[in-house]
């Protein structure tokens, strides 16, 4: 038997290294959040500030500590750095933006209306000012490829928009989707462009450059994988046995992934690192429901906790403030122009959201998807790192970086109109009790609901009450151009007499083309003028005749369901989470202040039981209270 000593094998280790610096690094990101609170400055990004401390403690501690060596520091940070745009690839709505690809006839008004298209216009006209602004900034300083410049600029930055629209409760709105998938899409074109533009301008037009291709298939062969494994119950089972204590299964694979797309796009070009990490992260969106997954509050704790604070306070570390000096005698002059251009290519297309969303709320918009953080500091430190620009031009990139961020998000919250008027909303002229009951129903249901009353005593007593009303007739089309009527609002016409609702919504189809608009109907001849209008109604008679009717064969139901309906509530939800699909009713974890209902499979409607296998495109009736409902909303949809 051979007896391998034990000191052999320590020696393979070498305890050299100084951990001193590392000590340092984590002190800081561990004070700066605890700092951020006691000074109840929480809305500026923490990035912010571990960069500006980080410049500190570069500039004027580690110079001082003896044997200072940052080989360690630099490899954490490069790990925080690829670490970054893996989670940058994770925030991506990968399903939102495919959902989004038009499935009709593109019409004008269509086109505005979608996400997709209106974002890949933003961004194109975005990339076409900012070559434009390098090619004139490049007068007042030497940029050997403008056309990379130009990428830097484009940029912008998730991670800051969606947190600002979530504090303004925007981020379901129309507006908020339109920002949000302008900005996925400028950050995957973003990554794209900068990823080959870098490798060309390093390596030339070669045969390898073919290669970076291969990272897409490897992409796409790796989805069409997921997307069989996820369905098989084995390796359901297998996931959900090996993602606790030891074996933490999830996360081990989850790194295996990004440094599979890593290790690929290295053997390319260190250019095209990037790239990979950015694409694993994306690979994992897809398959990721982000509302419940304890794998992304992993994740999260990993970057966020560790690698990435790494990474931007060695960005203030290594930040060459004396660069700035290679622009000559006005460095503030190139400052200031550089800070216009970035804001006029994310403003000036952003008046594509005029029409929609009117001027202030377009150019909010705009200011908002000017502010850039980890991704400018990425591309300017690939090009830094190969030549591309010099080292003054990536130490504005980054200044840009830490005003952008402190800049936009105070303008957007001055420019977004706080008009209860504005915004995502739902419209009921006439403040009749049916109206009023409608309203708060509404407001259950986390929508804001505006009353439309022509009668000024009414008007008051409504307002006495708390309502959102407006004075006005609903007959005039003044009112509706003040409301900023959006094609999603819906409008519903319960005024005292039906001739008036019928003259009502035959102004707003005619004026507006507006198509979302219910009223009543109490006549064949009523019924008739709102068909020819392709307006939808209720009929009253039946309505009254299925209440009695419920009254009769029903009534505990009925009654539970009337009279308990701010607490409890009925709800269809599709399913089309594929976590979900293939599983039994047994098997999934619901609310216990929620009930399934029914099942509609196709033509079949069953009432489920603890066996009922749930399938992708079910109709599932539930209900339950508001928590449990959300609970079925978010097991149920992607």
């Amino acid at each position: 038997m051979v007896t391998i000593p034990i000191n052999s094998i320590l020696l393979s280790i070498s305890f050299q290294f100084e951990f001193y610096p590392l000590l340092i690094v984590i002190c800081l990101a561990f004070l700066i959040p605890i700092l951020l609170s006691l000074l109840n400055l929480g809305k500026i990004p923490t990035v912010i500030v571990e960069i500006i401390l980080g410049y500190m403690v570069g500039k004027f501690l580690f110079p001082v500590l003896p044997d200072f060596n940052t080989e360690s520091l630099d490899f954490l940070a490069l790990s925080g750095f690829m670490f970054l745009m893996f989670l940058g690839g994770l925030e991506i709505d990968v399903n939102g933006i495919v959902q989004s690809f038009p499935r009709k006839k593109l019409t004008a008004k269509s086109f505005g209306q979608n996400p997709l298209l209106v974002g890949i216009l933003y961004f194109l006209i975005s990339l076409a000012l900012s070559i434009g602004l390098a090619e004139l900034l490049s007068i007042f300083i030497h940029v050997s490829s403008p056309l990379y410049f130009a990428l830097i600029m484009v940029t912008t930055s998730v991670g800051i928009i969606l947190p600002v629209l979530k504090g303004h409760n925007m981020l379901n709105s129309s507006f908020g989707q339109m920002v949000i998938t302008a900005a996925a899409l400028a950050d995957i074109l973003s990554i794209l462009l900068f990823s080959f533009t870098a490798y060309i301008l390093k390596h030339g037009f070669e045969s390898k450059l073919l290669l970076i291709l291969g990272l897409f298939l490897l992409f796409y062969i790796l989805y069409r994988m997921g997307q069989r494994l996820t369905k098989k119950t084995f390796v359901k089972r297998i996931a959900h046995q090996l993602s606790h204590a030891s074996s933490q299964i999830q996360i081990r694979g989850t790194l295996f992934l990004i440094l599979l797309f890593i290790v690929i796009a290295q053997f390319i070009g260190p250019e095209v690192m990037l790239l990979g990490a950015f694409l694993a992260g994306l690979l994992i969106s897809v398959f990721m429901n982000k509302n419940r997954s304890i794998l992304l509050i992993k994740l999260d704790g990993m970057g966020y906790g560790f690698f990435i604070p790494v990474f931007f306070i060695m960005v203030g570390v290594q930040f060459d403030d004396s660069a700035l000096l290679e622009m000559g005698n006005s460095p503030l002059l190139f400052l200031l122009l550089l800070l216009v251009s970035m804001y006029l290519i994310k403003i000036l297309p952003a008046f594509l959201w005029k029409k929609r969303f009117g001027t202030k709320q377009a150019m909010a918009g705009g200011v908002l998807m000017a502010s850039r953080l980890s991704l400018i500091i990425a591309a300017s430190k690939i090009g830094l790192d190969f030549g591309i620009i010099s080292p003054g031009i990536n130490a504005a990139f980054v200044l840009m970086a830490v005003l952008t961020c402190l800049i936009s998000p105070m303008v957007f919250n001055n420019l977004i109109s706080k008009n209860i008027l504005t915004g995502d909303k739902h419209i009921i002229i006439g403040g009749s009790s049916t109206g009023v009951l409608l309203a708060r129903r509404l407001k259950m249901h986390g929508t804001k609901a505006i009353l439309l009353e022509n009668d000024e005593q009414r008007y008051k007593e409504l307002k006495n009450k708390g309502m959102t009303i407006i004075n006005a007739d609903g007959t005039d089309p003044s009112i509706f151009f003040e409301l900023d009527l959006y094609p999603d609002n819906y409008i519903v016409v319960l005024t005292h007499s039906e001739q008036r609702n019928i003259e009502i919504c035959r102004m707003l189809k005619t004026i507006f083309n507006h198509d979302n608009i219910i009223t009543k109907a109490s006549d064949k001849l009523i019924e008739q003028e709102l068909n020819k209008l392709k307006v939808d109604y209720v009929d009253s008679h039946r309505i009254m005749a299925t209440t009695l009717e419920n009254l009769i064969f029903r009534p505990t139901t009925y009654h539970a369901l009337v009279e308990t309906f701010e607490n409890y509530q009925v709800e269809d939800i599709k399913l089309s989470n594929p976590n979900i699909s293939g599983l039994q009713v047994k098997d999934v974890p619901f609310h216990k202040d929620g009930q399934l209902i029914l099942v509609r499979q196709e033509q079949k409607v069953d009432i489920p039981h603890g066996n009922t296998l749930l399938k992708k495109g079910d109709i599932i009736t539930v209900m339950g209270t508001e928590p449990a409902l959300e609970d079925f909303r978010e097991k149920f949809k992607e």
